[in-house]
């Protein structure tokens, strides 16, 4: 696959350094380097997360506001993909490079973002089997003991913002990433192009009436991939006990990507989910819109007032993604075939394999 593939490192804008290095090193990151002004943690795929005081980790001219991830860089695979990239977003902003071959750039929401050289490194899980109903994959053996959690990956970021469609169309025009889902009314779900990733980046719409959502671009929070959903609560439970604050939504599995969460406030700004069991996803997967509240949740530990009835099952496909209406059959189809239901009529699909003007109603071109 090419182009992005994924996020190489997050830098964080904090308030209180030391208390955030003790934070994420409970949390289970690993820790390489520690200074009075920086520290760096590094995970099992080569990503990184760096944390800095707020004024160190800012950008001149982003419009993000608050503490949490100031920057992300964005991984490519080799020097081929990473410079069709940048000419290609060239084209619309400007790009610097640094001395280290980064390069820099401001995103439609004015987020600080960069790219960078990515030999993303392959993480092999063992989850436990799983026995059911005469269904024994695991006999005579018991599952994992761990003392805490252990993330290996960064698997998505997310950020509040005016206006997710805008979002979501600038990374598609300039980055080349794909659509995976829309939450009608709160986000945008997508992937880099270079990912199976369900997605590694969601646009939330910054005035809905929930706390921290002030209408402004900020950080919201970084998911943190691990094994299993027994990983997720051996982690919150170690938290728990070194005296960080309780999950508000407790642990849960989003309909939307299928994926199991646990998010869990972090001084360093936002959350930090853990996050395990998602959809993999490829070029051949039909975007869906989803009800916004249906799309939530399939199960939530604590149940949130604005959620606590249940949601209407209502799932669909983007629009444009599959057949549309008042689309004619090709003017060439034999008499026999052409005649089609009236429900038919009214979504058939055109012929590929020809241009698309003999959809409008032009001549084929004469056989020879």
């Amino acid at each position: 696959m090419a182009g992005i593939n994924g996020v190489e490192t997050v830098v964080y804008g904090v308030e209180d350094l030391d208390e955030c290095v003790r934070y994420f090193v409970d949390f289970g990151l690993p820790l390489v380097a520690k200074s009075r002004d920086e520290a760096l943690f590094e995970l099992e795929e080569g990503s990184s997360v760096i944390i800095r005081p707020l004024e160190a980790a800012r950008v001149e001219g982003q419009k993000l506001v608050g503490y949490g991830v100031q920057q992300v860089i964005w991984g490519v695979a080799n020097q081929k993909h990473f410079d069709r990239v940048v000419e290609k977003l060239r084209q619309s902003t400007e790009v610097s490079i640094d001395a280290d071959g980064t390069a820099r750039f401001l995103d439609g929401d004015g987020i600080a973002c960069g790219l960078r050289l990515y030999p993303k490194q392959l993480v092999w899980g063992a989850p436990d089997p799983v026995n059911s109903y005469s269904n024994i994959n695991r006999i005579n053996t018991h599952r994992k003991w761990r003392l805490k959690a252990n993330p290996k990956t960064i698997q998505h970021v997310v950020f509040q913002v005016p206006d997710p469609e805008a979002s979501w169309a600038w990374y598609r025009d300039n980055l080349d990433f794909r659509l995976s889902d829309i939450q009608q009314g709160f986000g945008v779900f997508a992937r880099a192009p270079g990912t199976n990733d369900h997605h590694n980046i969601y646009w939330l719409k910054a005035d809905l009436p929930f706390p921290g959502l002030d209408g402004k671009t900020r950080f919201n929070h970084v998911n943190y991939g691990v094994e299993d959903i027994d990983e997720v609560m051996v982690g919150a439970n170690y938290m728990e006990r070194r005296g960080w604050q309780k999950s508000v939504w407790g642990l849960g599995r989003h309909r939307i990507a299928s994926s199991v969460f646990m998010y869990l406030p972090c001084p360093a700004g936002g959350d930090a989910e853990y996050g395990t069991d998602s959809d993999v996803l490829d070029d051949s997967w039909i975007p869906r819109t989803w009800n916004s509240r249906f799309g939530t949740m399939s199960f939530m530990h604590n149940l949130q007032p604005w959620i606590f009835d249940e949601a209407p099952w209502e799932m669909g496909y983007v629009e444009g993604s599959t057949p549309g209406k008042n689309v004619r059959p090709h003017p060439a189809q034999p008499p026999e075939v052409a005649e089609v239901s009236e429900g038919d009529s009214q979504g058939a699909l055109p012929n590929p394999t020809h241009k698309e003007g003999h959809h409008a109603g032009e001549e084929p071109p004469a056989a020879e």
